[in-house]
């Protein structure tokens, strides 16, 4: 989402870097560079305007001309302010008695209903018990959709005729949750393409008759400003709790995610970072920062990775580490959990310093890399995959025909892997551990 403006920050603290020593001059100079890639990015110009004068105040202070580094201790600067306008990480409040009622707000096409079943499966793994409520009566086939993520999930979904009012429906919703158990209600309320007096009368009778734990409005990052607009309309006509963002994945400029917070007052709690039912993360505000200003997000990308892999396994591939014996089918098996984290162009902008080098590759490149990888390997017997020193002319012609490739893909499949193996003798005399020590 932030790629044109991580590009263009980079530029300008490269230029920074190549001065040395740092004059008001060229301060002044450098903020015009991140004022105008800022403005580029969508930011709201209050926004910048007080982000840029709080720079300045502390660029130009003894901290930066007093440094050995001054260009990496403006980065610095820049990184704490940009942390200061993104706000504080915030949990949701499920304090109290259950159930707790999370209301899910927005407009037609924000994506309320994917968020509903993402937000369930994301809590269930926290130990929740949700309950889906359809309470959007006017969008076709919205009950539907529901209904049929909550089957994908395994979460049960309530639901009832549409000429029930959508307040009576959360309300029922309520006592059935009550009499089931249930920790946590998730009410997918109906949206408009435009905020209006009829959608806000009806939320606030919702509101009023189930007293929702949290309100929480999705708005669609692709929509740039209109996203902050629409969160002031909503802050103040229902008081939320809470913002969740979607579809941060796609190519949107990324100011709402900059702005949203700072203009509302209103915390972001949760990402949206792709369609499928677990691309959910919470929002950080420092590793977000830190992806903007291609310093990479290791954290995040640790968490996937414990999510992702399987303990079990990874003890079994740390000792096939240990002993050097790991073998094309441990490979095949690693390319499948990997996969299991997102697309891997996500993974490496997380890796400090590959960021810039992840976006000069095609989208689709290293995910078509990964399927034919994993196509050769499958046309592999057992024993060559155990032993590849096997594989003749005959055997690799052979390969090549079952996955569609070639016999150069083969051998630099191969070679490939010869590389790893030296790897792997390097890890079992010592010498490290590399990448998959964290996922242990």
């Amino acid at each position: 989402m932030f790629e044109n403006l991580s590009e263009k920050l980079q530029a300008t603290f490269e230029k920074l870097a190549r001065k040395g020593r740092l004059s008001e001059g060229d301060v002044d100079a450098g903020l015009r560079d991140v004022r105008l890639a800022l403005l580029e990015a969508d930011v709201n110009y209050r926004v910048v305007k007080e982000l840029i004068a709080a720079i300045r105040e502390r660029a130009i202070g003894s901290e930066v001309t007093r440094s050995l580094t001054p260009a990496q201790q403006v980065i610095k600067i820049v990184n704490e302010e940009l942390v200061g306008v993104l706000g504080q990480a915030a949990k949701l409040n499920l304090a109290g008695q259950a159930p707790h009622v999370i209301m899910l707000v927005g407009l037609q096409g924000s994506g309320k209903t994917t968020m509903a079943a993402k937000l369930a499966l994301a809590l269930r793994r926290d130990g929740h018990k949700p309950l889906l409520v359809a309470a959007d009566p006017y969008r076709p086939a919205a009950i539907t959709q529901l209904e049929v993520l909550g089957k994908q999930l395994d979460v049960p979904v309530y639901a009832e005729d549409i000429r029930v009012k959508p307040a009576d429906v959360c309300a029922h919703a309520l006592q059935r949750a009550a009499n089931g158990a249930f920790s946590l209600v998730i009410l997918d309320t109906a949206g408009r393409l435009q905020i209006d007096d009829d959608m806000m009368a009806e939320l606030a009778e919702i509101k009023e008759r189930v007293t929702p734990a949290e309100i929480l409005l999705v708005a669609d990052a692709m929509t740039g400003q209109e996203a902050v607009q629409v969160a002031e309309g909503f802050n103040s006509r229902l008081g939320l709790t809470g913002l969740i963002l979607t579809k941060v994945d796609g190519d949107a400029r990324g100011g709402a995610a900059i702005s949203i917070r700072k203009v509302t007052g209103v915390p972001i709690k949760y990402l949206g970072v792709g369609e499928k039912v677990d691309a959910l993360e919470p929002f950080y505000p420092d590793r977000l920062a830190s992806r903007i200003l291609g310093m990479g997000d290791m954290l995040s990308l640790i968490e996937k990775a414990e999510k992702a892999f399987d303990q079990e396994q990874a003890l079994k591939m740390e000792q096939k580490l240990r002993t050097a014996s790991f073998d094309l089918e441990d490979f095949r098996t690693q390319l499948r959990e990997i996969k299991k984290m997102g697309p891997l162009n996500q993974l490496l902008e997380m890796i400090p310093g590959l960021g810039q080098a992840s976006r000069q590759l095609p989208a689709d490149m290293t995910e078509k890399q990964m399927k034919r990888v994993e196509a050769i390997i499958n046309s592999m017997t057992v024993e060559e995959r155990r032993d590849p020193r096997v594989l003749n002319g005959s055997r690799k012609r052979r390969i090549a025909l079952g996955s569609g490739t070639s016999v150069q893909d083969v051998n630099q499949l191969l070679n490939q892997f010869r590389d790893m193996q030296r790897m792997m003798r390097q890890f079992s005399s010592g010498k490290g551990r590399g990448l998959l020590s964290l996922f242990q």
